[in-house]
């Protein structure tokens, strides 16, 4: 999905009227230093975290330039269209939109992806999915690979990035997500290597598919705790995305029961769970089926990604 920038100056939205949070409308001249100093206070007062730094993504987003270009050009009068959209850009990050889905695009694994509110927004803890995907195809020089709940399609797309003689099958069962990771694998050159399927994890699949590995990054926090989730999160990313419901382990107790007639001898699963769920998942592990071989920490020693090895 791409969205179309009118460079118009954007009218003020019900909510900004309604807070009074909006910034400063006046017609008076700034320079871009001026206002990243507006910006970021506005950004700073709704509780954004690293507000100069955000504000300087939006003011390079509105007026398509990089980073550098904002940091040695502070003196530069804006432009009254450039400085329109920047305020309507930085009043819509006060509301708390992510900024990913106000610029469109995130990096992942090296890789830039596009980003709508049709998909979650790739987060660095599961880049650890890709690792451990790699280090377990090391020896093997073309594997088949699937993604379950593929969402943007970061996972395998990155590992496509990585593994030029691999393919893969996408699963998610939103056609909205699907697109998205369509354009993602487009511009990363692994389109012709990569089918999508609209599916409830595993149920389009052919009993004769047999894959070399399968990731996963699923729904798995609990409706109960989403009330606790950052604005951006709770507000903005897919429900569908974020929780499978009630039964946060629902989605892990199918994956670990259907995912062994979908894998080749000694295949691989890698899957993504939340920060409380390390023991409770273990538990499901039936050991007649998996052999467990790790479950790596994240950044802040969270036991974050599950690697098992389908038993023959």
């Amino acid at each position: 999905m791409f969205v179309i920038i009118q460079h118009s100056r954007p009218k003020e939205t019900r909510s900004e009227k309604r807070t009074g949070k909006a910034m400063n409308e006046g017609q008076r001249e700034l320079t871009m230093g001026e206002a990243l100093a507006e910006a970021s206070a506005v950004l700073r007062s709704a509780g954004i975290d690293e507000s100069r730094r955000e504000a300087g993504s939006l003011l390079a987003h509105a007026l398509k330039r990089d980073r550098t270009y904002i940091l040695t050009h502070a003196e530069r009068t804006l432009a009254s269209r450039d400085l329109a959209l920047f305020r309507h850009y930085v009043n819509r990050r006060a509301r708390r939109e992510p900024l990913q889905y106000i610029t469109g695009h995130t990096e992942f694994y090296g890789l830039d992806f596009i980003v709508t509110p049709d998909v979650l927004i790739p987060r660095p803890e599961t880049e650890l999915v890709v690792d451990c995907a790699l280090e377990s195809l090391r020896a093997n020089p073309a594997p088949l690979l699937c993604d379950v709940g593929t969402g943007s399609g970061c996972i395998i797309v990155a590992l496509l990035n990585e593994l030029k003689n691999a393919r893969g099958v996408a699963l998610d069962k939103s056609p909205a997500a699907l697109a998205v990771a369509k354009l993602n694998a487009t511009r990363h050159e692994s389109l012709n290597r990569l089918q999508f399927v609209s599916a409830d994890l595993f149920a389009a699949l052919s009993s004769a598919a047999q894959f070399d590995i399968i990731v996963s990054n699923p729904p798995y926090v609990a409706e109960k705790d989403l009330p606790a989730l950052q604005p951006e999160v709770r507000e903005f990313e897919p429900r569908i995305a974020l929780t499978p419901g009630r039964d946060e382990l629902g989605v892990f107790r199918r994956l670990l029961a259907d995912a062994p007639q979908f894998l080749r001898p000694d295949g691989y699963l890698v899957f993504e769970a939340g920060w409380n769920q390390h023991a409770a998942i273990t538990e499901l592990i039936d050991a007649r089926r998996w052999t467990l071989l790790e479950v790596r920490r994240d950044l802040q020693g969270i036991p974050r990604t599950f690697r098992l090895q389908r038993k023959i």
